[in-house]
Order: C-alpha cells, then structure tokens, then sequence
C-alpha cells in the first residue's frame, strides 16, 4: 500500500475500466447495477451497488438558532428517524438549490431568505453512488399557500424545532442516527468553531458529483 504525505488531502476523480455491466433491478427511483471491473494490477472483481439519482437536504436554523427536523418512519432501519429536510434530485439535471428549496416547502412549509452549501458527501460509497448536498438556509419565514399534501410514511411525520446544540449532543450520544442531520449539526458547528459561516460555499456553487447548467 503506497503511503504519502500530501500537502492537503482532496478527493480525486478515477475511473477504472469496467469490462461488463449489468442492471438486475430496476426500481421506482434507483436501480442495482453490477459491474466488472478490471484492478490495476489487471486482475478483475465484480461489484454491486445502487445507483441513485442524488439528494439534498436542508439545515434550515430559524432566529433562535433552531434546526427544523422532521420524525419520519424509515422501514429498512425499522426506526422513527429525527432528520432534517430531504428528497430527491428527482428531475435529471435539476438545479439542486431548487430541490431544496422544494423540499423545505414540501416537508416543512418554510421558506428562507439566505442559503449557502454546508457539505457534498456519497453517503455510502462502497455500496451506491448517491450524492447529498446538505444546504444551510436562514432566514426562516412560513410559506405561502396551502401545505403540500402527504401520504405513505410523511402522512405520519412529527415536526418539530430543536436548538443545534441539542442535536449534537444526541449524534454524539447515539440517539440521533440519520446521516444528513449528524453531517449537518457537525458541519455547522465545525464551520462556525472555524472560519465562520461567511466562509462556506455560495448555494450555488459546482458540485461535480451531480452538475447542473449554471
């Protein structure tokens, strides 16, 4: 194993042949897909993974410093989740600060006045290729017009508006599980212990991982 000291240590782009591909199961909204992939030192494995469209999520902080976050029912964990704001790139191409804004006004009928991009993650990358900008919005007022209708899983949802400090302590106490909350609270925080909120990406800022005309 080649080991380095690199001045900073970046993600980088890498593409290693792929000799064959199939798609056993199509979904909805994702797919599994495998692929035979030949290694750099020519031998040749075969992997399996869920292809995703990508997602957004929003933490969305009112005045008071409180999160917006949702309890939802998620059947693969068998657990009601405490999260944050989330859906779907479901339009290929989409703008993915539109998303969000959608997103927020769907699961929790807000809207803001000030969005910047807190953190871009492959929420799992050894098993699917899925994509999440996680937006920090401020600036928090009600949305106009009726509430997005809901059914399934988000008929059954709990809102509510926690102080971040709160969240954090129960990521770090292992009460609070959902991925797009933890890298969120821990992302704003670290922003803010840091270079400050100033300093994080404009909303819309490239995200290479799901681009997006300009």
């Amino acid at each position: 194993m080649t080991q380095q000291s690199p001045e900073r240590v970046v993600d980088s782009p890498s593409r290693w042949p792929v000799t064959a591909t199939e798609t056993p199961f199509t979904g909805n909204k994702t797919s599994v897909r495998t692929d035979r992939i030949t290694l750099p030192d020519g031998g040749q494995v075969h992997r399996d993974y869920q292809v995703h469209p990508g997602s957004v999520a929003v933490l969305a902080l009112d005045e008071q410093g409180r999160a917006v976050v949702i309890e939802q029912y998620r059947h693969p964990v068998r657990h009601k989740l405490w999260e944050i704001p989330a859906g779907l790139l479901d339009v290929p191409g989409e703008n993915p600060l539109h998303a969000a804004q959608r997103e927020l006004y769907e699961e929790a009928h807000v809207k803001a006045d000030e969005w910047r991009v807190l953190t871009d993650v492959y929420t799992s990358p050894g098993g699917t290729d899925e994509a999440v900008r996680i937006f920090l919005a401020c600036g928090l007022s009600d949305a106009e017009g009726e509430r997005f209708e809901v059914f399934a899983e988000e008929a059954d949802m709990r809102h509510a508006r926690v102080p971040v400090a709160d969240l954090v302590r129960g990521v770090l106490a292992g009460e609070l599980h959902n991925s797009c909350l933890a890298l969120g609270v821990l992302a704003y925080q670290a922003a803010g212990a840091g270079d400050g909120l100033d300093a994080l990406r404009p909303a819309d800022a490239p995200w290479p991982a799901r681009p997006f005309p300009g």
